[in-house]
């Protein structure tokens, strides 16, 4: 008789403990699904750089004088309000992805960091200018929010990956590597 009710303790505890592993088991599944997200949109934004299209764009643009004026940029040739337009669209969404967290900002930065900054730089004024035209001020918002974001976080004295990082090493290898 003595040995139901602990039986019965014994069973409550043994129910606790799967109950408190199955929500350490979820917490765990929860944050590899958030990592390999991270992992999937960082491949997606790399994959997004080699489209051959946005290389053509990203020439175009940075072959730009600086200050050149959104009317200057539409009447200089269609492919160059096309690379502008490419561009744009590109780090609108990025700088969305990145805001919400999707692309952790370090490879954002490390993948495009001046690049974005150098980008806005171009097209400010033509983006400024875009903003009037379709009277809306939340044309491309993201865009010169990211590119702003980059900016801020800059080191003051930036080096190259290839010298700042030349003693990285992998984490693991294999023993026979």
């Amino acid at each position: 008789m003595n040995s139901l009710p602990t039986l019965a303790n014994i069973a409550e505890i043994v129910g606790v403990v799967i109950v408190i592993g199955g929500l350490i088991f979820a917490m765990l599944q929860m944050r590899q699904l958030r990592q390999q997200r991270r992992e999937f949109a960082a491949i997606e934004l790399f994959r997004f750089y080699g489209n051959p299209a946005f290389a053509e764009a990203y020439q175009l643009v940075l072959q730009m004088p600086d200050g050149m004026s959104a009317q200057d940029i539409k009447s200089h040739d269609a492919h160059l309000e096309n690379a502008a337009m490419l561009i744009s669209t590109t780090m609108e969404n990025i700088g969305v992805m990145t805001y919400q967290r999707i692309v952790p900002f370090q490879v954002v930065n490390s993948l495009i960091g001046m690049s974005a900054v150098l980008l806005w730089s171009k097209l400010d004024l033509w983006v400024v200018a875009l903003r009037d035209d379709i009277d809306s001020p939340m044309a491309f918002e993201w865009f010169q929010w990211l590119a702003e974001r980059l900016e801020q976080y800059q080191v003051d004295n930036p080096q190259p990956a290839y010298e700042a990082f030349k003693d990285w090493a992998p984490a693991r290898l294999p023993p026979n590597f």
